[in-house]
């Protein structure tokens, strides 16, 4: 697999994730700051299946100063280009971020996309990866350089929980506020 190139998907490769999860979601304090400290918080993802199998739709819960932050990834395969499209939509930013494009080879999903970050474009690298029945990793990280360096600044390790509820609201006993790491 080349740097920046992200493998050919195939509509299956999402089919894990569908289902109830608890997640810990780490974030780096400040993104291409060179921070070095970590926020740890408990968060939950509801994802199912949506667009006739093609694609799925999460709803990530968890709180950020002790305030509801809700995400929604929203995942969709084109199988004329053989690659995934991921969009990000949350409570906080209030739009749409551009897609991250890729797929999996083997059990590794490795996604590649473009934004702007206080002013100045950068490179966004999302990694799928630890995948079982009952778990899996995601890490998120940023590059100023076209790709050249990576910084991760956002894991979250997922454990499936198939008690939580299908519609979750805001208290949720399973979000935690944020602790300090």
């Amino acid at each position: 697999m080349r740097p920046n190139v992200p493998p050919a998907g195939k509509q299956s490769d999402f089919d894990f994730l569908i289902g109830k999860w608890r997640v810990k979601h780490h974030t780096l304090r400040g993104r291409l700051t060179g921070a070095t400290k970590w926020d740890v918080a408990d968060a939950i993802d509801i994802v199912s299946p949506a667009f006739g199998g093609m694609g799925n739709i999460g709803q990530f819960m968890r709180l950020i100063d002790n305030e509801p932050y809700v995400g929604m990834p929203i995942r969709l395969f084109d199988p004329g280009a053989m690659f995934w499209r991921i969009y990000w939509l949350d409570t906080r930013d209030q739009r749409m971020e551009p897609p991250i494009i890729g797929g999996f080879d083997g059990d590794v999903g490795l996604f590649f996309g473009d934004d702007i970050l206080r002013g100045e474009p950068i490179r966004i690298r999302f990694l799928w990866k630890d995948i079982t029945d009952l778990s899996a990793r995601w890490e998120q990280a940023f590059s100023p350089d076209g790709g050249a360096s990576w910084e991760v600044n956002s894991v979250m390790e997922f454990i499936r929980d198939d008690t939580l509820p299908d519609h979750p609201q805001f208290p949720i006993s399973t979000c935690q506020e944020i602790h300090h790491g």
